[in-house]
């Protein structure tokens, strides 16, 4: 089955499932680089409000909840959720694209708003992150996990007997076997390291840091197969961004 773009939400409900089986296994990359490092990025939570688009099943967002969170909320469309969500979590239906058109979000603001490899899924990305603005508390910020764009890139060139500069500037979107599950595919919109940073400042959105996180050195020798991975394709950029300061007002010339 191929999920194109207008449907890959539909393709998320099929895929989350086995996402989640594979996020749980001990040779993840979620578990040993992603999650770690967006941790990290997010730094102590205790009394923060969060708001995860593209939650998942809200694990992480029950562990950032357990650990000190204050009320918090995750947004998925597939809402196939934890049953076992601590107090002070709410998991909600709906579809990140529009964090704006949920109704259970309205009027609510938080200090943290997270895509963490959900963002590939927003139909108008600029627009995504301008309505998430809105539910952000000031001094608060986004953070974004993407994929590292040249992943992409390879994988077409092997593919398709091509160059890794045709593939990384083609503008035709790109077909996958999803990790996760294989006899899913996933056609979604090829793009760049300008394209991403093009999508930011458009949202008026400032970065304040960006990491590419890798194995340790104790993990890279556990599990060589992910190292081998890694080693050619990168992995995945994480982006801590907060809101531009409103332009001042310029006195009359």
């Amino acid at each position: 089955m191929a999920a194109e773009r207008g449907s890959s939400s539909q393709a998320w409900q099929e895929l989350t499932t086995d996402y989640e089986r594979a996020r749980a296994r001990d040779d993840s990359l979620d578990r040993l680089v992603e999650w770690p490092a967006q941790r990290e990025l997010l730094g102590d939570v205790t009394g923060r409000s969060i708001l995860d688009l593209g939650c998942g099943n809200g694990g992480k967002l029950a562990e950032l909840v357990r650990a000190g969170a204050a009320a918090s909320a995750g947004v998925d469309i597939a809402g196939k959720f934890i049953t076992s969500a601590p107090s002070g979590v709410d998991l909600i239906r709906g579809d990140l694209s529009h964090p704006e058109s949920v109704p259970e979000l309205q009027g609510r603001t938080f200090d943290r708003i997270l895509f963490l490899q959900s963002f590939g899924y927003a139909k108008d990305p600029v627009h995504t992150l301008r309505a998430a603005q809105t539910m952000l508390n000031q001094n608060g910020f986004i953070l974004l996990t993407r994929t590292q764009p040249i992943r992409y890139a390879v994988e077409q060139a092997e593919r398709n007997g091509t160059t890794l500069g045709e593939e990384y500037f083609s503008e035709a979107d790109y077909t996958y076997r999803s990790r996760w599950n294989e006899s899913i595919s996933l056609t979604k919109r090829a793009y760049t390291m300008s394209d991403l940073l093009n999508v930011f400042s458009a949202a008026r959105l400032w970065i304040e840091t960006v990491v590419e996180p890798q194995l340790d050195d104790e993990a890279a020798r556990r599990y060589p197969h992910k190292q081998a991975y890694l080693n050619k394709y990168l992995g995945i950029l994480i982006f801590k961004l907060r809101p531009l300061a409103p332009a001042e007002s310029k006195p009359p010339s």
